[in-house]
C-alpha cells in the first residue's frame, strides 16, 4: 500500500499545480477579456479556449495512464486527478481573487461542446466522489480484490453521468434549439436541483458500493483438545 499512497501523493501534488495554472489564466481572462461569472464571452479566442480546455484533460488523462500499471489503475489516478485538480481551481481562484463568493457562486464550467453552467456547488460534489470512489478502488486493487461494477451499477454511473451533464448542459441546449444566435452569452437560469442531486446519487451509491472495502474477516484458529 505504500506505492499506492506514493502514487495517489505525486498524483495530487500535480493536480494541485496545475490546478493552480488553471485558476492564473482564468484571473487573466477575467481581467483581459472582461469574462464575468456568468458569460464566458471570449470573441475571437473561444477555440483558443476550447483548445487549452482538451489539452487539460489530456494531460489529466496523461497522468493516470503514467501513474496506474493497469487501466482500472490508470482509470481510477485520472478520475483522482481530475477530482484534485477541479477543487484545487477553485480554491486557488479563493485565494487569488476571493472568488467565489460563495459554493453557491454561478460559473461558467466548461465550453465542450457546449456552454456547461452551475453553481460551484455542484462540481464541486462531483469531483468529492470521483476522488472518494478512485482511492477506494486504488486500494482494492493493490490487495487484488476485483472491483464489484456489475452491468446494473455500470449502466446507473453512465445514467447518472449523462443526466448530470443535461443538467449542466440544459440552458446552451434550450436556447440552441429555439434558435437563439447569442446562446451562449445567454444569462444562466436557476440550477436545477431536483435533477441534478437524483443524477449524483445514480453515480455515487453504485460506485462506492462497487469500491467499498470488504470486511476482513479473521480467522480463528481451532483449538484441539486432547482427552477429556
Amino acid at each position: 500500500m505504500r506505492d499506492v499512497w506514493k502514487r495517489i501523493g505525486w498524483t495530487a501534488v500535480f493536480a494541485t499545480a496545475m490546478a493552480y495554472v488553471e485558476a492564473a489564466v482564468v484571473v487573466y481572462l477575467r481581467g483581459l477579456l472582461n469574462v464575468t461569472n456568468a458569460t464566458a464571452r471570449l470573441d475571437g479566442y473561444v477555440n483558443v479556449e476550447i483548445g487549452r480546455e482538451a489539452a487539460t484533460l489530456v494531460m489529466l488523462a496523461a497522468v493516470g495512464w503514467l501513474a496506474g500499471k493497469t487501466w482500472r489503475a490508470r482509470a481510477a489516478y485520472a478520475a483522482f486527478a481530475f477530482g484534485v485538480w477541479d477543487i484545487g481551481y477553485y480554491a486557488w481562484l479563493k485565494m487569488l481573487i476571493n472568488w467565489p463568493e460563495s459554493f453557491l457562486s454561478p460559473d461558467v464550467l466548461f465550453l465542450i461542446p457546449v456552454r456547461w453552467t452551475g453553481p460551484v456547488l455542484a462540481p464541486v460534489l462531483i469531483s468529492v466522489w470521483m476522488c472518494v470512489t478512485a482511492v477506494l478502488a486504488l486500494r482494492r486493487l493493490e490487495r487484488k480484490q476485483a472491483l464489484g461494477f456489475t452491468p446494473l451499477r455500470v449502466a446507473a454511473v453512465l445514467l447518472g453521468g449523462l443526466l448530470a451533464l443535461g443538467v449542466f448542459m440544459s440552458d446552451a441546449l434550450l436556447a440552441l434549439n429555439a434558435g437563439q444566435p447569442d446562446w451562449n452569452l445567454l444569462p444562466a437560469g436557476d440550477f436545477r436541483w431536483g435533477w441534478f442531486l437524483p443524477a449524483l446519487l445514480l453515480m455515487a451509491v453504485p460506485s462506492l458500493a462497487a469500491v467499498w472495502p470488504d470486511k476482513i474477516k479473521s480467522n480463528k484458529s481451532l483449538e484441539v483438545h486432547h482427552g477429556n
